[in-house]
């Protein structure tokens, strides 16, 4: 009877493999406002209205109800860069986004914003985490002034930014994201900054700024399949959640 050889192959290690890939010490972090911080109840939907009716668009109408799509499809963007696509001229790019951004204004005036539940207390998690938060628009300044005086939120962070802070592109262009970096100088590079919003074009800001970290939120116009396409590496029910994922990545 011959006797079999003996195993020598290592015996396999029940233990899981440990994931040894570098999380990232994130130190700046980059904030959404509407649809992510601050809970609108489609107040844009109802100001891009307004700014229809300016430029002779009649709600109920195919040209309305197409462009009220392309405006939904490009939540996050800059409201400028929005109306430019969907009136063509300068002209009546600039009309349609000062009615817009009225519209809204009045809005906001009338107490129909509020914070997104746990926002301010996420922001000051992290403020107390020793990070660096800052906020930032698609929409023009003086619409994320009467939104920050609304919300009793001028002195939560120390920088805010709107696409004319940053040269004058929003997203999904990084520049904001880039200028939140620049200004803030909270980080040595921009593996240790974080992006979050409720967005595609949140998504996208953040991955072309080459953020460490880019996630999205459920609580604004997107849905988690649309967060994941566009690329975001996290997707959190709520701004809320966002301190805990930071402590883990640490």
């Amino acid at each position: 009877m011959t006797t079999p050889a003996p195993d020598l192959r290592p015996t396999p290690d029940p233990r899981p493999t440990p994931d040894l890939r570098p999380t990232p010490d994130i130190r700046l972090v980059v904030l959404d406002m509407a649809g992510t911080t601050v809970a609108d109840g489609g107040l844009v939907e109802r100001a891009f209205d307004s700014a229809a009716r300016a430029l002779g668009v009649e709600p109920g109408s195919p040209d309305h109800a197409d462009k009220l799509a392309h405006v939904r499809a490009t939540m996050g963007e800059s409201k400028i860069s929005v109306f430019r696509h969907l009136f063509g001229d300068e002209d009546r790019a600039r009309r349609a986004n000062t009615a817009f951004e009225e519209a809204y204004g009045a809005l906001v005036a009338d107490g129909l914003v509020a914070p997104v539940p746990g926002a301010r207390e996420a922001v000051e998690a992290l403020h107390a985490d020793g990070r660096t938060v800052v906020l930032t628009t698609g929409f023009a300044r003086v619409t994320q002034d009467a939104l920050l005086d609304a919300l009793g939120w001028r002195d939560l962070v120390p920088v805010t930014l709107c696409p004319a802070d940053a040269g004058g592109r929003g997203r999904p262009y990084p520049d904001m994201v880039l200028e939140a970096f620049l200004r803030t100088k909270a980080a040595d590079g921009t593996a240790q900054v974080a992006v979050v919003g409720d967005t595609s074009y949140d998504v996208l800001s953040g991955l072309r700024a080459g953020a460490g970290l880019v996630a999205g939120v459920r609580t604004g116009a997107h849905d988690a399949e649309t967060l994941r396409a566009a690329g975001a590496g996290h997707v959190l029910d709520s701004v809320a959640d966002l301190p805990a994922l930071l402590r883990g990545a640490d």
